[in-house]
Parts: structure tokens; C-alpha cells; sequence
């Protein structure tokens, strides 16, 4: 018998004064079977710092051809491309083909240290490519809940994360960003 999804219910705040953006978004996430708390909670946070009204969680983990998160305009298009972890450049390039912009946060410590060294020559000649780097997630896996509350002040690309377990911030590092 196949495991299946456990969801969890979020209810998010974001106050973005970087970008001028404050919402207040109740979320159902389908956390994978393979997929770890920490990998669910890097999500959120990709979700977080490109908020807007038609970002979208894809299928990710369960389907090649998705990323795990998407904005599309009206047409289908789709502008921007959001995966987590720490993938093979073809893929990377595969989906710079197919958005007008891909960003891929890495998360992992020391083995995104080692995966930006090994593409980031690749990955600097790429015109539409954001990559991120979350180099301490310890935090943010500890506070994923199946029910949780949940807010993200942003302010000079810093990073503050409240919950009822407390508070604690969290960097992202911008390796690279489109201009």
C-alpha cells in the first residue's frame, strides 16, 4: 500500500517591508512522503519571500515536470519558476526554457556549499536565474506543525520567524539575483 500526503494547515502572516507586501494567507500544504519537515518549512519560506496573489504550490516532489511553487499571468504563462533543494543544472536550465524567471533555493549547509561550488560557473552565465542559499534551517524544520500559526517579518533582506514554540531569524543568502 502506497504512503500518502499528510497535509498541514497553515495560517500564514507576511509582513514584507522590502517589497510592500502584508497578507494574511491560510495555506494547505501535501507534505510528501519522502519529504522531510525541513524540506516543507524551506517551501513555506521560498512562498514567503516571492508572495503574491497568484504564486501557487505545484507538485513538486510527486511530479518531474513541476516545480515546487509557480506564478503564472493570465495567459498561462508562467513568470516565475520556485524549487527547493539541490538539483542537477540540466533541470535548471530546463525550467529557465520554460519561465521567464527560476530561482532555486539550496538548503542543506555544507552540501549546498559543495553543490554552488560545483555549478556556480554554470549557473552565473544563466540571464534568469535567482539562486538562494539557507545555510541554517534547524529552526524553521523544528517549528513545522501539522495545525500551525505562523509569521515572517521582512526588513533588509532579514528574516524574523514567530510561532508559539518563540521567535528566531533566519538568513537568506542571495548567491546570485536577477536584476
Amino acid at each position: 500500500m502506497a504512503l500518502k500526503s499528510t497535509i498541514y494547515k497553515i495560517d500564514l502572516n507576511i509582513a514584507d517591508m522590502d517589497r510592500h507586501y502584508y497578507q494574511q494567507h491560510n495555506l494547505t500544504l501535501a507534505k510528501h512522503p519522502s519529504e522531510t519537515d525541513e524540506r516543507l518549512m524551506v517551501r513555506l519560506l521560498a512562498f514567503v519571500l516571492y508572495a503574491d496573489e497568484n504564486m501557487m504550490f505545484g507538485n513538486g516532489l510527486s511530479d518531474d515536470d513541476e516545480p515546487d511553487l509557480w506564478q503564472k499571468d493570465l495567459t498561462g504563462a508562467i513568470q516565475r519558476w520556485i524549487c527547493v533543494g539541490l538539483p542537477e543544472e540540466r533541470d535548471i536550465r530546463k525550467a529557465c526554457g520554460r519561465s521567464k524567471h527560476v530561482v532555486q533555493v539550496l538548503y542543506g549547509g555544507r552540501t549546498a556549499d559543495m553543490w554552488w561550488a560545483q555549478n556556480s560557473k554554470a549557473m552565473l552565465k544563466l540571464d534568469n536565474v535567482t539562486i538562494i542559499n539557507l545555510p541554517d534551517t534547524e529552526q524553521l524544520a523544528a517549528a513545522a506543525a501539522r495545525g500551525l500559526s505562523i509569521s515572517f517579518t521582512i526588513q533588509d533582506q532579514q528574516i524574523l520567524v514567530s510561532h508559539e514554540g518563540g521567535s528566531f531569524e533566519i538568513e537568506a543568502i542571495r548567491l546570485k539575483e536577477v536584476e
